[in-house]
């Protein structure tokens, strides 16, 4: 069986569940997950987890995204994109310059606010808000704080007129955040109606377009038996923290996944790596209720398997 993080280009169309299910009838393997849910009308970079980097999905998850988004300027719609119905428009003659929208962009950079779209998978009382969407039913929704780490504008045009006016940009983003909701925003501090007429999610993590595989690619891959150098180790996912290999003396400890006395690295670091022969063992963090000791996170077994 496969192990690790395989790179898929997500096509259009699907949902990121589909690609999984896909992907289990080509690799004929169960234990696949994907880092991330993307809207059936985006495509992009989604990482795939195989086997026991299933464990490690999360912190790929918590990873910064970039995608390049196409910004419309004068309709607004129910889903904050393309696909939802008008729910206001604008059709009046508009001038922006491009300093304007430089402005507009600085103002959304750095921690910003966003309240999650009625058409999104955050959870309310248990149920997520699309549910309620599509009964109709309004709810309050918990605003977040999310990371715009930059925001470039890719038109390079001087001004921007018309009755519709849109523009494309590289955005790089924390978790979290959504980019439609960023496109209503761009348009309330502009003065008009928005919605982001489309999305291309080019980044996630340190993976990039130039990795990724599409279905059928991994499919013909696989068939020739030539899918191995495209699956990346289980240790991609761990470069943020500081690795140590297992002595001897500690091997049993951490083998069984025992409390153990801290490592001074947690002192200025999450989280910390143990490994054997390079390969991940087990992931400590600080123990939360006893002092100067530490536990187990995630553990790793030598063996391979489905």
């Amino acid at each position: 069986m496969y192990e690790g993080i395989l790179p898929l280009w997500k096509e259009k169309g699907m949902t990121s569940h589909d690609c999984v299910f896909k992907l289990r009838k080509i690799l004929k393997m169960k234990r696949i997950g994907h880092t991330g849910t993307l809207d059936p009308s985006v495509e992009g970079v989604l990482p795939i987890c195989l086997g026991q980097a299933t464990k490690v999905s999360e912190y790929i998850m918590n990873e910064g995204k970039t995608y390049v988004a196409t910004i419309s300027i004068g309709t607004s719609t129910t889903t904050e994109d393309a696909d939802g119905e008008i729910v206001e428009q604008d059709k009046t003659a508009k001038h922006f310059s491009r300093e304007q929208i430089l402005q507009t962009l600085a103002q959304l950079t750095g921690e910003i606010t966003q309240t999650p779209p009625m058409y999104s998978a955050v959870k309310v009382n248990g149920k997520k808000l699309y549910e309620y969407a599509r009964k109709g039913i309004e709810v309050e929704r918990p605003s977040r704080i999310v990371t715009i780490y930059n925001l470039e504008l890719l038109d390079e045009s001087t001004s921007f007129s018309g009755e519709d006016i849109t523009f494309s940009l590289e955005i790089k983003c924390g978790k979290g955040t959504y980019i439609r909701t960023l496109a209503v925003q761009i348009g309330e501090l502009l003065g008009f109606p928005a919605h982001m007429s489309a999305l291309v999610r080019t980044g996630s993590g340190s993976f990039t377009k130039s990795q990724c595989l599409t279905l059928s690619e991994v499919e013909e891959a696989k068939n020739k038996e030539q899918l191995d150098p495209s699956i990346y180790p289980i240790q991609y996912a761990l470069e943020s923290w500081p690795k140590i290999e297992i002595t001897d003396d500690l091997e049993k400890s951490i083998g069984n996944g025992q409390v153990i006395p801290a490592n001074p690295l947690l002192e200025t670091n999450e989280k910390l790596v143990f490994t054997k022969n390079e390969n991940p063992k087990a992931i400590y963090i600080k123990h939360p209720t006893k002092s100067g000791m530490m536990k187990p996170e995630k553990m790793f077994s030598t063996e391979k398997g489905d």
